[in-house]
């Protein structure tokens, strides 16, 4: 496993295409969020994804959220819903807010599923990452049913073999997981009550 500071990595052109070569050949990473750190893999790559679920210790066939760092990415996931209705999402984002909107066709990250959680992350230096790299998947470092990870040496220590690279951005917010709201129905459902307010008013 390699380790890199977020400042470096999104100083250096090089290191980044170094990284987006890596995940866009399967690789998973760990890098820090606006909540806890997370495991990255290309979300439209199965063996990436599979690498992820292995390193929790599960793979119960439950979707994994994505980050993203640029509106137009979320095409390349396939994400079919009405501009206006993105519109009101990009008012609130970058925040600790995922919305579960639908896609043209399952991907590997949506485990069957027409529908795809996502995250444009407070973080702006997360964000300068993935506008780079592109979107990634951004489920929580933990082993299953374990505590989600904010400290990168602890992720290091639990996740090490199993990771790339650890995109080291220190010690991350920690707290609520990010708020989950099913944006498929209207009014928007509430999946998980986390760090962003809801409803929004």
């Amino acid at each position: 496993m390699r380790r890199i500071s977020i400042d470096a990595l999104n100083g250096s052109p090089e290191e980044v295409f170094r990284l987006t070569e890596l995940l866009g050949s399967g690789g998973v990473a760990a890098l820090p969020t606006d909540t806890h750190y997370a495991l990255a893999a290309d979300p439209l790559r199965a063996d990436g994804v599979a690498r992820v679920f292995a390193a929790k210790g599960r793979d119960d066939g439950k979707p994994l959220p994505v980050l993203f760092g640029l509106r137009p990415q979320l095409d390349r996931l396939g994400v079919q819903e009405r501009a206006e209705k993105l519109d009101r999402y990009f008012e609130i984002w970058p925040a600790p807010l995922t919305a579960v909107f639908r896609i043209r066709e399952p991907i590997p990250a949506s485990r069957g599923h027409r529908t795809v959680a996502v995250r444009l992350p407070a973080e702006s230096r997360v964000r300068r990452l993935l506008e780079a790299v592109g979107p990634l998947t951004g489920t929580s470092a933990n082993r299953s049913g374990g505590v989600a990870l904010d400290d990168p040496d602890a992720v290091e220590a639990l996740f090490g073999e199993s990771l790339d690279v650890l995109v080291d951005g220190g010690r991350s917010p920690g707290g609520e997981p990010s708020t989950i709201v099913d944006a498929t129905t209207d009014p928007p459902t509430l999946l998980r009550a986390g760090a962003f307010p809801w409803p929004m008013k």
